[in-house]
């Protein structure tokens, strides 16, 4: 009876391991989708501009409304989904902690490897975006600062994970790390309104997107995130089966 109770451990094979597929076909779609709409339809805004000319990165720069605009209904979704991946990560590194299940620590180890994935893509289309908009690569605004410190928490995850080959001791310190990524998140989030000195804009306020803006946005956010609770439960069914495998072997 304790053999066979022991082989449930990985539970793979649940509803939503079922449908991941079909997740991931449809938010691939509604991506798709916002993707046609962001170069397609929707309207030219200057909401996100630097107004006139301004002293950014040691460069005198202008606003030019160039390929930023689109940039953004991609950029949004990514750093949003990177947010809710890291919400799932210090979740699983909380219940960790509590009960040193080591399931919680695997799918605390898969919402980081998913944060990571949309932490790099969020980097890639801000600097993208900054580039177009305020004429530099870089510059070192509070949002860009924080988020860039919380993808360096990230990389030492797995840094520190690769470096200790004691499985409990590995696992407690990455869910430590992984709690401390998740602090920062909301400090990411919420920086550029309690520094008014940011040039970060504030797009979600009111009056701050048109109609048309926000359906090709939510789109792409729903979109966005499909992909990511499918990637998510398709490597968590993954590793567990490997666990089965390697459970049933010993």
């Amino acid at each position: 009876m304790t053999e066979k109770k022991a082989l449930k451990l990985p539970e793979a094979g649940q509803w939503p391991d079922r449908i991941a597929p079909t997740v991931l076909v449809a938010g691939a779609v509604l991506s798709t989708i916002g993707f046609l709409l962001a170069f397609l339809w929707a309207s030219p805004v200057n909401g996100a501009a630097v107004n006139g000319v301004e002293m950014i990165g040691g460069q005198m720069v202008t606003s030019v409304l160039l390929l930023s605009q689109k940039i953004f209904y991609f950029h949004m979704p990514v750093a949003i989904t990177s947010f809710i991946a890291l919400a799932f990560a210090g979740y699983y590194a909380v219940r960790f902690l509590m009960t040193k299940n080591r399931r919680f620590d695997t799918c605390s180890k898969i919402a980081m490897e998913i944060a990571l994935l949309f932490v790099a893509c969020t980097m890639i289309t801000g600097d993208l975006w900054t580039r177009f908009e305020w004429g530099v690569w870089w510059t070192w605004d509070p949002r860009l600062t924080t988020y860039l410190i919380l993808m360096l928490i990230i990389i030492a995850y797995f840094i520190l994970r690769n470096a200790i080959d004691e499985p409990e001791r590995r696992a407690t310190y990455g869910a430590v790390l992984s709690i401390i990524a998740l602090i920062d998140v909301p400090i990411c989030f919420m920086v550029t309104r309690l520094i008014p000195s940011s040039i970060h804009p504030v797009v979600v306020r009111e009056g701050g997107m048109s109609a048309d803006m926000g359906v090709t946005l939510m789109f792409c956010l729903v979109g966005i995130m499909l992909i990511g609770f499918a990637r998510f439960r398709q490597v968590r069914l993954t590793e567990r089966v490997e666990a089965l495998k390697e459970q049933l072997e010993d």
